[in-house]
């Protein structure tokens, strides 16, 4: 019976304080309830973890209400449906929704998308056809608005959203200039992703120099994932009338200080340049959109995308954690159960 299948989930125990710890997490077990009209319940296969997970972990107004302590963290899951109590899903199908870091979840089916793992492997739609590929996907083409010829510089740009930045401008005829932090890292970008030049922020005598010399030419667009002394440096190099899409500021998530560097408003009224902030629901309306490009071109095989999966619903802490490290290649995600189990 269902409401004696034993679940286990992943709480906020406490707020961090700076960078967070396994302390802040809680482990718990609970029975699964039985379903109500028009719900579906969710084996979860894989969970991602995400650099704004970080924000909704503080309190305070942001873009999304933060996570409350005591209650199960929620990120994207790629799941199997093993119950439905409604038409639209049936069991067996795979769905992709915004769910709780849980073995199970029991939720509406109307809130769920079910996905098609013969067009893409399930954890695709975690990483270059998901979030971080629609992100990478409708901040480089709405804001930064690559032209042929011109200079894209892209910050975390071995990172589940950079490296399709890099790609997709490079689809558009730019010049692509990624920054990462690691030389295995730098080599991947020019070597498997044909980036024009790569630099190492870590290993870089002088950042704001390097920059320079990676772009001869100036900077055009700047898709910026991370901030700090990064984005410092490279705001040095706009060329007039460039485009900044801010997505991250992942330098200044863990410091409880709050970030100060040097005011860029002089730079920006000199070069007349827009710098936009923007989330992924902005273009709620328009993923489709966003699905169908990307996915022409993972096929057309133009567009590569790499993903670090770590095996274990225990590991989801520690691989969260890891995003502050610098780690991962790619999207960082967590492999919960295998694809065909039937626990039910």
């Amino acid at each position: 019976m269902t409401q004696m299948l034993n679940n286990r989930s992943i709480l906020l125990r406490s707020r961090p304080q700076g960078l967070p710890t396994e302390d802040n997490f809680e482990f718990i077990q609970s029975p699964v309830r039985e379903l109500k009209e028009n719900e579906v319940l969710i084996r979860s296969i894989y969970l991602s973890v995400d650099p704004y997970m970080r924000g909704r972990m503080s309190e305070g107004k942001s873009y999304v209400e933060p996570y409350r302590v005591g209650e199960p963290i929620t990120g994207g899951v790629v799941g199997e449906v093993v119950k439905s109590s409604s038409p639209q899903l049936k069991v067996g199908d795979h769905v992709l929704g915004m769910l709780g870091w849980q073995h199970y979840n029991v939720a509406d089916a109307g809130s769920v998308r079910k996905i098609d793992s013969s067009l893409a492997p399930l954890s695709a739609y975690l990483s270059v056809l998901g979030l971080t590929g629609l992100t990478a996907y409708f901040g480089l083409i709405d804001i930064g608005k690559p032209k042929a010829g011109e200079t894209v510089v892209v910050s975390g740009a071995a990172g589940a959203v950079g490296m399709i930045v890099g790609q997709i401008a490079k689809i558009k005829g730019a010049r692509v200039v990624g920054i990462a932090g690691t030389d295995e890292k730098v080599r991947y970008l020019q070597e498997e992703l044909g980036f024009d030049a790569a630099i190492n922020y870590k290993t870089a005598a002088d950042l704001e120099q390097a920059v320079k010399l990676a772009c001869p030419e100036g900077v055009d667009v700047y898709f910026d994932n991370v901030g700090g002394p990064v984005s410092d440096a490279v705001m040095n190099a706009l060329n007039d009338h460039a485009r900044i899409p801010l997505c991250g500021a992942i330098s200044s998530y863990n410091n409880p200080e709050g970030d100060i560097g040097p005011r860029i408003q002089t730079k920006l009224i000199k070069t007349r340049s827009l710098i936009q902030g923007f989330v992924l629901s902005d273009y709620s309306d328009r993923m489709s959109e966003g699905m169908q490009e990307l996915g022409q071109w993972v096929a057309q095989g133009r567009l590569k995308y790499k993903e670090t999966v770590i095996e274990g619903f225990d590991q989801v802490p520690q691989a969260f954690l890891k995003l502050f490290q610098g780690s991962n290649l790619g999207k960082m995600l967590v492999k919960v159960s295998d694809e065909d189990t039937r626990l039910l």
